[in-house]
């Protein structure tokens, strides 16, 4: 933020000029969601990875955004991701249960907040979840969301490839960018854990997400969603 204008009759926030738009304007324009190639759209999940691990854990107390979603992310002209929408931020203060009323996007808020109006950075987790995911699909990811919530036993035969789920509009990743690939959607997979206590926290995200990838153990055309949930981040 630039700077501010406090008057009577109108109040303004003077924010430095981010030329994209919004992260969900350039995913739904064919012509910019083509020129958001693999490297940019892991560049733009990375920054916003470091953005949530900056304001949960540099702070002398958390601040927790709760309505991170893809209309939330600004795009400047090199695809680095601003996040914006401050109205519903909370500082989390110790010793307090932090309990508020229900607030963020529908399709990013975190499930345990239909039981409980607790908020904790688990919170942007999930939102996190879900934006990384659309980033790499292309559009909102509910009916994966869906799929990944059900119950139901799902046979081998079933199973969903996820060269099917990423975006189409791009030609399938290759080489670093595969593994990088495969690396942000299993860190994607354990932000949307339905435990709110077994999400990792963003700092061990943004670390998992700058560290070299590990090579693929079979062909990126062969892998499958399923194979890469349960993954667990850490620091290390």
């Amino acid at each position: 933020m630039y700077g501010f204008c406090s008057h009577p009759k109108h109040s303004f926030l003077v924010y430095e000029l981010v030329e994209m738009g919004s992260l969900r304007m350039v995913l739904s324009n064919n012509e910019q969601a083509m020129l958001l190639d693999w490297e940019k759209r892991l560049i733009v999940v990375k920054g916003l990875a470091n953005a949530l691990s900056y304001m949960h854990h540099n702070h002398s107390q958390p601040i927790v955004h709760r309505d991170i979603s893809s209309n939330n992310i600004l795009l400047d002209s090199d695809y680095e991701a601003r996040v914006s929408d401050f109205g519903t931020a909370r500082i989390l203060k110790p010793d307090s249960s932090n309990w508020t009323s229900l607030a963020g996007t529908y399709g990013y808020i975190a499930p345990e907040l239909a039981y409980t109006m607790r908020v904790d950075e688990k919170c942007d987790v999930y939102s996190f979840g879900v934006v990384a995911i659309e980033v790499l699909m292309g559009k909102h990811p509910g009916d994966l969301l869906s799929y990944l919530s059900s119950s139901t036993p799902v046979s081998n035969d079933e199973q969903i490839l996820l060269q099917d789920v990423i975006d189409h509009r791009l030609s399938p990743p290759r080489s670093r960018e595969a593994m990088d690939v495969v690396t942000a959607t299993k860190v994607a997979f354990a932000c949307l854990n339905a435990n709110p206590q077994l999400r990792p926290t963003m700092q061990h995200v943004a670390q998992a997400l700058t560290r070299q990838p590990l090579p693929l153990p079979s062909p990126f055309s062969t892998i499958k969603v399923e194979e890469l949930l349960g993954h667990v981040v850490c620091n290390g």
